[in-house]
C-alpha cells in the first residue's frame, strides 16, 4: 500500500508484480468529463464546460506533467528494461490493481470516467490525540468564555502573517473569541486582544467539538476533522486540491470560501457571521457529522488489501500432485 507519489513502489509492480493498492487523499486528484474538479482557482468551476474542451484540457495537463516526470522517470524506467510511460498524472501512477480513496462518496461523488478500481473508503481523519493532551492554557481558554473560532492556515504555512491579521480583526468585529494555530510565532501579531489566544499546535479532534467554526486553508485533513466535529467552515484555498475542497464544502452546505485577496476582517466577519447564525448551515453540519460517524474508513481499507492479497496468493499457488491412483 503505497501513496500515489511512491513512484518506487508503482515500477516494483511492473518488475516483479508486487501486489499494490496505491493510495489516493484527495477526489481532485481525479479527473472527470462529468463533474469536474476544479483544478486551479483562476479556472474556476469546469461544470459548465463543454465535455470535449475539457477533454483537451486534461489532455494537456498530461503532456505538461509528462514532460516534467517523463525524461527521468522513463530514463530509469529503461534501466531496469521496462519501456517508456506516459500519462503519468493521471494513469500511470494509480496501481491497475486496486486505489483506495480516503474520501467518502457523500463528499465526492464516483463519475463514471474514474478508475473502475477505486474505493472511496472515507475520511481517516488522522491526528496526534492519541498522544498529545490538550495545552493547559488551551483548556483554560475554552472553559472561561463561549466557544471559540479556530483558525489555522496549515502547520507548514510560514507566511500566514495577512491571515492572522484579518482573522484578529473579524474576531474583534464580531465579539467573537478566536484561537490562532501556528508553530510559526513570527507571523501572528504582537498583540492580541484578551478574547484571542495563540497555540503552537492542538489536536483538532479534541479541539473541534468544543468551537464554534473553523477558518482554514482548504486541506483534506483539516476539513475532515471539521465536518466530523459538526462545525461551519471558512476556507481560503491557495493551491493544490484546496480550491476543489472548498467548493464540495459549499456544496455540501457546510462552508464558505474567500479567496486570499479577499481575506480580509470585514469579508471574514461577514461570513464567519452567516456561517454561525444560519440555521440550515448548522442543519448541514450536523448531518456531515452524522454521515462520518458511520464510515469505517481503515475497515474498508484493510478489507481492499486482503482482497488483493487472497487473489494474488491464489494465482501463485502451486498446484497440488494429482494422487497417485488419478495419475494411473
Amino acid at each position: 500500500m503505497a501513496g500515489a507519489l511512491a513512484f518506487g513502489a508503482r515500477i516494483a509492480q511492473e518488475i516483479d508484480g508486487v501486489p499494490l493498492v496505491t493510495v489516493q487523499l484527495q477526489p481532485v486528484c481525479f479527473r472527470s468529463e462529468f463533474e469536474s474538479p476544479i483544478l486551479l482557482p483562476w479556472l474556476g468551476d469546469l461544470a459548465d464546460w463543454p465535455r470535449p474542451l475539457k477533454r483537451l484540457l486534461f489532455r494537456l495537463a498530461n503532456v505538461a506533467m509528462d514532460r516534467i516526470v517523463g525524461p527521468s522517470l522513463n530514463r530509469f524506467r529503461g534501466s531496469l528494461g521496462l519501456a517508456p510511460a506516459s500519462q503519468f498524472y493521471d494513469v500511470w501512477w494509480n496501481s491497475p490493481e486496486a486505489i483506495v480513496g480516503f474520501f467518502p462518496e457523500w463528499f465526492a461523488r464516483p463519475q463514471p470516467d474514474w478508475p473502475r478500481q477505486l474505493v472511496c473508503a472515507g475520511f481517516p481523519r488522522s491526528d496526534e490525540s492519541a498522544v498529545r493532551e490538550m495545552p493547559a492554557a488551551v483548556e483554560d481558554f475554552l472553559t472561561a468564555g463561549p466557544p471559540p473560532v479556530v483558525f489555522t492556515p496549515g502547520s507548514a504555512m510560514r507566511h500566514g502573517a495577512s491571515f492572522f491579521d484579518a482573522s484578529v480583526s473579524a474576531c474583534e468585529r464580531l465579539g467573537y473569541r478566536g484561537l490562532l494555530l501556528t508553530p510559526f510565532t513570527a507571523q501572528v501579531p504582537a498583540r492580541l486582544p484578551a478574547q484571542v489566544l495563540h497555540a503552537d499546535y492542538v489536536p483538532l479532534g479534541q479541539l473541534l467539538p468544543r468551537c464554534r467554526a473553523l477558518a482554514h486553508h482548504g486541506g483534506i485533513g483539516t476539513l475532515a476533522q471539521g465536518l466530523a466535529a459538526g462545525v461551519p467552515q471558512l476556507v481560503m484555498p491557495m493551491a493544490y486540491d484546496q480550491p476543489d475542497n472548498a467548493a464540495r464544502l459549499r456544496r455540501l452546505g457546510v462552508g464558505r470560501s474567500l479567496r486570499p485577496a479577499g481575506y480580509r476582517g470585514p469579508a471574514v466577519a461577514e461570513a464567519l457571521a452567516e456561517l454561525t447564525t444560519d440555521a440550515q448551515v448548522a442543519a448541514a453540519c450536523a448531518r456531515a457529522a452524522e454521515l462520518i460517524r458511520a464510515d469505517r474508513p481503515l475497515d474498508v481499507a484493510c478489507d481492499v488489501v486482503e482482497r488483493l492479497a487472497r487473489s494474488h496468493c491464489s494465482a501463485t499457488a502451486t498446484p497440488s500432485p494429482a494422487p497417485a491412483q488419478d495419475r494411473a
